[in-house]
Order: structure tokens, then sequence, then C-alpha cells
């Protein structure tokens, strides 16, 4: 019996979304000794949300706000932003080290998901 893809797992699903998604520049993006640090923040999200999409991206919690995977962590944050003059969304930070070739990909998923999540 063939296996079943789902679309996040779908390269070229995900990639004709690169162009869109890297419109937005990340808050924070340095590469140092071999080690890429990403910062990027996205509203709508819960912490337990992210931490559940980065779970399905192969990471493994390893406490309240952070995730560790292969050649990769990231540690969330969370805050109450305003969007206009009488509403507030809860915004996370996502704050990735890791091996650039293993997170550039894993974070341009991670933005399909949460770029495809409801509500």
């Amino acid at each position: 019996m063939p296996t079943m893809s789902t679309p996040i797992t779908d390269p070229g699903y995900v990639e004709k979304y690169r162009g869109a998604l890297d419109a937005i520049p990340p808050l924070e993006s340095t590469r140092e000794d071999g080690t890429l640090h990403v910062k990027r923040a996205f509203r709508g999200l819960t912490i337990e949300q992210a931490v559940r999409y980065l779970e399905h991206l192969g990471g493994e919690r390893r406490g309240e706000r952070t995730v560790d995977g292969p050649g990769w962590r990231a540690e969330l944050s969370s805050r109450r932003v305003p969007v206009g003059p009488s509403y507030r969304l809860t915004e996370v930070t996502v704050d990735w080290t890791g091996d650039p070739a293993v997170l550039d990909p894993l974070i341009l998923r991670f933005r399909v998901k949460c770029f495809r999540a409801p509500g």
C-alpha cells in the first residue's frame, strides 16, 4: 500500500510558499561559527500550538518553552500585543539555534504550518 504524505511533508508544497514567506524578514538572524540563530514572531499562535508544531517537525519538548530536535533547538516566549485600538493577540516568539542546513528548511516548514493555522 503506498504511503500518503501530508502537504506539510511534501517539499514541493512547502517550497511554493517560500517567496511569500521570505517577504517577511526575521526579527533577528545571525551566523557565527557554523551556527545559525534566527528569531521570528508569530501572532495568533499559542505556546502549546508552537510546541506541537515543533514536535511534529521532529522535536522533543525539553521544558515548558524549549524544544530540541536533531541539529536544532527552539526557545519560545509569548506576550500579548495590540492589534488596533482595542484588540490584543498572543504573539509567540521562537528563538532557533542550530545547523544552518537543518534549520533553514525546518523554519520554512514551521512557518507554513503557522500560515495554515486556523484562527
